[in-house]
């Protein structure tokens, strides 16, 4: 038997380093800004990290990664070199200067010859990911080893929630000395440290029933729902632990929105009266104490703890909207919008609803959201969610390519980042519309595993149900989509997927009510204006259902029943047979043949 190969391991100070803005700064002017970057990292870093006894790991693309033996030596260096970085490039017009952002941590590491692993070098990177350009963001595990040893101040930025990193980190923004003495006066006070975007900390729920043996619900609520907001994408949520020392105390949302350093406060209540419960909720905003949104649940109690997932999920998801919006309207008001800012943009833009101009317009934003940081994951999956409803809603004849670019971003995604919940359903959506329902099912259900709030996935499982002939099943997976979410912005999407389906059973009649639930939802999706002017033809009604169709081509002057026979999602007979009776109620309808 073999001895087992024996794996060096040692505790290190890690310091990760990029620079800010690189992409921009090489898309603009590729050659000058490959030198600027070379000769800062030979004339500043390089000196400082052999000056503290450190060593310089790899370089990795625009940044690097270093080690030391020592926290304080590794503090010391990146004020150093970040010191000196901002004098030699002082006299650089604002948008075209170089600035390291940088992250420290202390962890136990695996040695190789020419590189280091664990999750202390994965902390130290997403440190750096959120620091400033220009400064050093360390964990608290470096931070309790240079407290009172290093001469410099730090500004408690709380508990952070980084990407694929399963427990928050508290981490310290370094107060560091600076060239321009108006600048460091400004940092010199953590209250104008910027708020993460989606950054929010959900208080404790109050408990209104006066019933103590109810406070575990109660508390309940609170902690799912903030475990359940860290999985939106790009969220920053205050740990629990934090949130809960404002347990019972009267309090400033101003000033714990300073304290915490956050955009966002969510408060709420729960009151039970005998078998129903009310839950109410605000949405704040931190900086002015204003009211954002506000909605209330009644639901009557029959498990409490299903209960409580049900009541987290609508909150999760609702909040997930509203966030989007809030972050959208900021960003249009930006001066210098970054990429997180196209990024905010373009998905409210899709949450408005899809039509061509809607979607050029989303996909414009999230391709400027790449060409600043084409590592964007978000606005990578932006751009496949374009395509993917594109191609899914019969905007273009060229469906089948959209598609195929859809599957094509977000397979890249997903193998920069396996565990989107988003990208993992949409690709499921892709598969579902190109005959591929087993595998899209598939998708949808790990989708649902990484986050089981995902409403949309629910109700894309009961479109790929009427695509493999099962039309019956259908409408129980929507209904599960809208117990999770009954007022999601894709309810009329949901509702008009059950229309069809009715219409594969022959139930005209209940698919001509699903259909006009879906035009109340939103009277602009153009493929619901068919689909009952479709059912209403079958059903004798021809002058409505010619209304109808006039309806959906004032919104989709180009559709025709053609286009609309080419995105047949699969070759089940039953699905076909189902399909022909709409394209025969089409032709009653007066759509155009193409």
């Amino acid at each position: 038997m073999l001895a087992p190969v024996r794996v060096e391991r040692r505790l290190a100070a890690i310091v990760a380093a990029d620079v800010a803005g690189y992409s921009r700064l090489m898309h603009e002017n590729e050659e000058a800004t490959y030198a600027k970057v070379t000769a800062l990292l030979a004339d500043a870093v390089a000196p400082a990290i052999a000056e503290h006894g450190g060593r310089i790991v790899k370089n990795i693309g625009d940044g690097f990664l270093a080690e030391f033996p020592s926290a304080v030596e590794a503090v010391r260096t990146a004020v150093q070199f970040q010191t000196r970085i901002g004098e030699l490039t002082i006299d650089d017009a604002e948008d075209r200067r170089i600035a390291f952002r940088v992250g420290v941590n202390i962890g136990d590491v695996i040695v190789e010859p020419h590189d280091i692993f664990g999750d202390g070098v994965n902390i130290a990177a997403r440190l750096e990911s959120i620091a400033e350009p220009g400064g050093i963001c360390i964990s608290s595990a470096a931070y309790d080893q240079i407290r009172d040893k290093i001469e410099v101040e730090f500004a408690d930025l709380g508990e952070q929630n980084l990407k694929n990193i399963d427990r928050p980190v508290r981490a310290y923004a370094v107060l560091q000395e600076g060239p321009n003495p108006p600048v460091q006066a400004d940092r010199a006070r953590p209250a104008v440290l910027p708020a993460p975007r989606l950054s929010i900390v959900v208080l404790p729920f109050m408990n209104l029933g006066g019933d103590t043996e109810q406070d575990y619900f109660v508390d309940g609520v609170t902690e799912n729902l903030t475990t359940d907001l860290s999985r939106i994408s790009g969220a920053f949520v205050i740990g629990r632990h934090t949130a809960f020392t404002y347990k019972n105390k009267v309090i400033d949302l101003k000033q714990i929105g300073r304290e915490l350093n956050v955009r966002y406060l969510l408060e709420g209540s729960v009151q039970r009266g005998g078998n129903r419960l009310r839950v109410n909720v605000q949405l704040i905003d931190a900086e002015t104490g204003s009211h954002l949104w506000a909605e209330r649940f009644d639901k009557p109690v029959t498990d409490l703890f299903d209960t409580q997932d049900e009541i987290v999920a609508r909150l999760a998801n609702a909040l997930d909207a509203q966030l989007i919006a809030v972050e959208a309207r900021r960003a249009e008001r930006s001066r210098h919008p970054d990429a997180m800012d196209f990024y905010f943009r373009g998905v409210a833009l899709w949450n408005k609803g899809i039509t061509s101009e809607s979607m050029a317009q989303a996909r414009s934003f999230f391709e400027r959201a790449l060409a600043l940081d084409p590592g964007n994951i978000g606005a990578m999956v932006g751009v496949g969610l374009v395509d993917a409803s594109i191609g899914a809603i019969f905007l273009a004849d060229d469906r089948a390519a959209h598609l195929a670019a859809a599957e094509t971003t977000l397979t890249k995604a997903l193998s920069l980042a396996p565990n989107h919940a988003l990208a993992h359903m949409i690709l499921g959506v892709v598969q579902i519309f190109t005959n591929r329902a087993i595998q899209g099912i598939a998708e949808c259900e790990r989708a649902l595993a990484l986050d089981r709030n995902l409403a949309n996935a629910h109700a894309a499982i009961g479109f790929a149900m009427n695509s493999l002939g099962r039309g019956a099943e259908t409408e129980a997976h929507v209904n599960e989509a809208f117990r999770l979410s009954p007022r999601d912005i894709s309810a009329f999407r949901w509702l008009q997927m059950v229309g069809f389906a009715k219409v594969q059973l022959n139930a005209d009649a209940e698919a001509v009510t699903w259909f006009r639930r879906s035009l109340e939802a939103n009277r602009n999706y153009p493929i619901t204006h068919f689909g009952i002017a479709a059912v209403l033809a079958l059903l004798g009604s021809l002058d409505e259902a010619r209304a109808a169709a006039k309806a959906g081509l004032a919104l989709d002057p180009s559709f025709t029943i053609r286009r609309f026979r080419l995105g047949a999602a699969s070759d089940n007979p039953t699905h076909l047979a189902g399909r022909e009776r709409v394209y025969e109620g089409m032709r009653l309808a007066e759509v155009p043949e193409g």
